[in-house]
């Protein structure tokens, strides 16, 4: 099969991939795990060989977190400078993964470290993304009081991506938790307003608010369960979609 006919069955053809820190744990309770990093590496390695144009946010959860370094006592503004060093490592052992399989990419950091990784410059990440570069978006946005979600919608807003996919450890939204609700009852759409309303933490409500403002739909996807990364960018297996109406 061609590039271009590959390229053809893809719903999407230029997303952002948001991946919580803890998702890099595995079945550790702390820090990253090789084995883990790898199989998402694999999925990102298989879109991109497909033709799609992807980029990443990567949570710093597994290492620190700022609002739990917040809630003990520390300083909040410091404790999230230090959640947003957290995902720089992440997202340096992620591009490790990836260069192992033979993808370019590139650790782009919004927290100038010029000996690591690249300063954010919008578009010079815009043109690694057209030269099938994967672009991994580190350090949130910069800024303390703003999570990794919302660095997701701004990037994704910033690189006119198509949408954003959240990878997660269930395979959509759920009205309630279905790990410790057997009833849980799952949405295939739902609405931004909806979200916030019903307070469904698919992500914060300042991620939610961005992406409904730029129309950029939200598909939320078990990361290692069912289709995977590939089969929701064609728009199969289970998973719930947010706007893109």
């Amino acid at each position: 099969m061609s590039d271009a006919a590959e390229t053809d069955q893809l719903k999407y053809k230029r997303v952002l991939l948001k991946i919580s820190g803890e998702a890099l744990m595995g079945d550790q309770g702390f820090g990253l795990n090789p084995p883990t990093v790898e199989k998402i590496a694999a999925e990102i390695e298989t879109v991109v060989r497909m033709g799609a144009e992807v980029c990443l946010v990567i949570g710093g959860g597994n290492i620190f977190r700022g609002l739990q370094g917040s809630a003990q006592g520390m300083e909040r503004t410091t404790a999230d400078y230090m959640g947003m060093l957290a995902t720089v490592m992440n997202a340096l052992a992620m591009q490790g993964a990836l260069e192992s399989l033979g993808v370019h990419s590139r650790v782009i950091s919004a927290i100038p470290m010029d000996q690591v990784c690249e300063p954010y410059i919008r578009r010079r990440a815009v043109r690694h993304l057209e030269k099938k570069r994967v672009c991994i978006f580190a350090a949130g946005t910069g800024n303390p009081y703003f999570t990794t979600d919302t660095a997701a919608a701004l990037r994704a807003s910033e690189m006119r991506c198509e949408a954003i996919f959240k990878g997660t450890q269930v395979d959509g939204i759920y009205d309630k938790d279905p790990q410790t609700n057997s009833d849980a009852v799952r949405y295939d759409t739902v609405s931004f307003d909806e979200v916030l309303q019903k307070n469904l933490k698919v992500m914060d409500a300042s991620a939610i608010a961005l992406a409904r403002d730029n129309n950029l739909p939200i598909v939320v996807f078990s990361l290692m369960k069912g289709a995977g990364l590939m089969g929701t960018l064609k728009g199969e297996g289970t998973f719930t979609t947010v706007g893109g109406n």
